[in-house]
């Protein structure tokens, strides 16, 4: 990984954990093809995730964690995505969920701290499953066609959720689901069982590891107390940087293979690499000024999140704007690489035609484009309202 990127590493602690995932890294990025041709979920590296203590970073340290901040995660998330997109940006979901309950505390104390503990002690995972085939994306404001219907002691809850990442390897999650006798959406935290049916559908162009299947549940029962009232404060969505420091993190691999090609390859009729070529120079420095920008903008609004507390809500826009500029950038660094490397680039033998599909997903991660630039707007708008 390109050197520039240590900048942002502020303590001994935080090198020696970057040391640590850039050794995972490597390990996941030998496997990534595999896994990407396959559209398998890679086990293997979720299990060296765990055994490296890595799921339960975000976790409170009263309960056992290491209560990393957004800040560290950005870091450790770019650098698990350098090595396989698929692994980093799946595990970021769970990652970046934790440290929402944590700060947002919406969740029952009693549930979250036993999560917590089945985080450390057993190597539990979590996400939320809430987009389907009708209702489309959540952020979107669409009601769900699962429902939950009361009966003695719970929830009886039926319906079919689309894009549920990391559904091969969890044995709780939670569903969104409406509720007929409230008018309403609820959150229910439910446990695996009989009644819940994994369909493999997840057959995509990017992102291909995720194991975003859909679930089916058909009648699953939920206790009373695993309904998710929603309480706690607003954080402003900041969990939410995983997303645009995983497809940095790709950007940034491209970008060094790109590098790597240039200084290596040569024509019979040069003699010297095209990385000597001005029109490859200039193409290297735009990259640059994408990528730099995009570090600059990512971690500054991590590291205000992070110090600003009371502030967290205010800082909406510029979070979803993070996301924003973060991922477009990325995809142009990636293109840009294309162009450098050439015809080459879409050999399925070299990793940038993967990295080339999969940066092009963030693009459908939330806050969409038109959301950020509907918010941005608003807001602007907002400042001449008297």
């Amino acid at each position: 990984m390109t050197r520039w990127v240590d900048q942002y590493i502020r303590s001994e602690e935080q090198r020696t954990r970057v040391t640590e995932i850039d050794k995972l890294a490597a390990c996941f990025a030998e496997r990534a093809s595999t896994h990407d041709r396959e559209g398998s979920f890679p086990f293997d590296n979720f299990a060296d995730l765990r055994e490296a203590g890595y799921l339960k970073l975000t976790v409170p340290k009263a309960f056992g964690g290491d209560e990393i901040s957004l800040y560290d995660l950005v870091m450790l998330q770019e650098r698990l995505a350098y090595g396989d997109g698929s692994t980093a940006l799946a595990v970021g979901w769970h990652m970046g969920q934790i440290i929402h309950l944590r700060t947002t505390q919406k969740w029952p104390q009693p549930i979250f701290v036993e999560l917590c503990q089945a985080i450390v002690n057993e190597g539990a995972m979590i996400n939320t499953f809430a987009s389907e085939a009708a209702s489309g994306s959540p952020s979107r404001g669409g009601k769900p066609e699962t429902t939950a219907v009361a009966v003695d002691g719970g929830w009886l809850i039926t319906g079919r959720k689309t894009f549920s990442t990391l559904s091969p390897i969890l044995d709780r999650f939670v569903v969104t689901a409406y509720i007929p006798t409230e008018d309403c959406a609820g959150d229910f935290l439910v446990t695996r069982g009989e009644q819940i049916k994994l369909i493999e559908t997840w057959d995509t162009l990017g992102m291909r590891a995720t194991g975003s299947h859909d679930v089916v549940l058909d009648q699953v029962f939920v206790p009373a107390a695993n309904r998710l009232i929603s309480q706690g404060t607003d954080d402003g969505g900041g969990w939410l940087l995983h997303i645009p420091a995983c497809y940095l993190g790709i950007a940034l691999a491209a970008r060094d293979f790109a590098l790597e090609f240039a200084n290596r390859y040569r024509p019979n009729n040069m003699e010297k690499p095209i990385s000597a070529i001005p029109s490859v120079q200039h193409s290297i420095g735009e990259m640059e000024v994408e990528l730099r920008t995009a570090h600059t903008m990512l971690y500054s609004i991590a590291d205000r999140w992070d110090q600003e507390i009371e502030n967290r809500p205010a800082l909406k826009a510029d979070l979803g704007l993070a996301k924003y500029v973060v991922t477009n950038n990325a995809i142009k660094v990636v293109d840009i690489a294309m162009r450098i490397v050439g015809g080459t680039s879409l050999s399925r033998q070299l990793p940038l035609e993967r990295y080339y599909r999969d940066v092009r997903a963030g693009l459908h991660n939330p806050p969409m484009d038109n959301a950020v630039i509907q918010n941005l707007a608003a807001a602007a708008l907002g400042e001449f309202v008297k």
